[in-house]
């Protein structure tokens, strides 16, 4: 799907960081000591890392999705997921919990969440209302889970979707890839860092010269 570049002007967009956190990144983290491939993160951070900067460069708002778990939030349907081993991961106040190679600045945002979508019981949407944020840049892991999850629940809330393929990680590749088929097929438009960050260059020139 074909995202026109209006779209994206830094303004109307948000960047949202989903759940880069250790429990899901990290080598020693939750998710990689019961088995899940969490290798492809390690080559997306540095895209990660390159969007952020242009972003704030472009003063395009920041959101991190940070996802807690505790008794007061673990129903019966969600901790019988994955027998029980779900259970494990993102304890509020554990080490896997905080973020992975990551550090919000205090002009960014912080939204906690605890379940797939980051819009479910949060405060996400009221933030983008209030920031009169139009377009949502999806980013971080895993893509066919969390990051896809909030993006389609995006979709429905009437934002556009950017998601960006080389700054979001899934513990398979083929996971990875069905995501963004879908994604560009139905629910947004799939882009890479790189496209991304010559379009806000582009739309600041155009504003440049316009005012010039």
């Amino acid at each position: 799907m074909r995202l026109v570049k209006e779209k994206l002007t830094p303004a109307k967009t948000a960047v949202i960081v989903v759940d880069v956190q250790n429990d899901f990144c990290h080598p020693e983290g939750a998710c990689a000591r019961r088995g899940s491939d969490v290798s492809a993160v390690k080559g997306m951070m540095p895209h990660l890392h390159g969007l952020l900067r242009a972003a704030r460069s472009m003063k395009v708002p920041i959101i991190f999705i940070q996802t807690f778990h505790e008794r007061a939030t673990d129903s019966a349907a969600w901790t019988s997921r994955s027998d029980g081993r779900s259970g494990e991961v993102c304890r509020t106040g554990t080490w896997g919990a905080e973020f992975y190679e990551v550090a919000p600045l205090p002009d960014d945002i912080i939204v906690n969440k605890h379940r797939y979508s980051a819009f479910i019981n949060t405060r996400l949407d009221s933030v983008l209302r209030t920031l009169n944020i139009e377009t949502l840049v999806m980013t971080g892991v895993s893509t066919n889970v969390c990051v896809e999850s909030t993006a389609r629940h995006g979709y429905m809330l009437d934002y556009n979707i950017a998601f960006v393929a080389d700054a979001c990680a899934a513990f398979s590749e083929e996971a990875h890839r069905m995501t963004l088929e879908n994604i560009d097929g139905f629910f947004g438009s799939v882009v890479r860092t790189e496209q991304l960050i010559e379009t806000w260059e582009a739309l600041a020139e155009e504003t440049v010269t316009s005012a010039g």
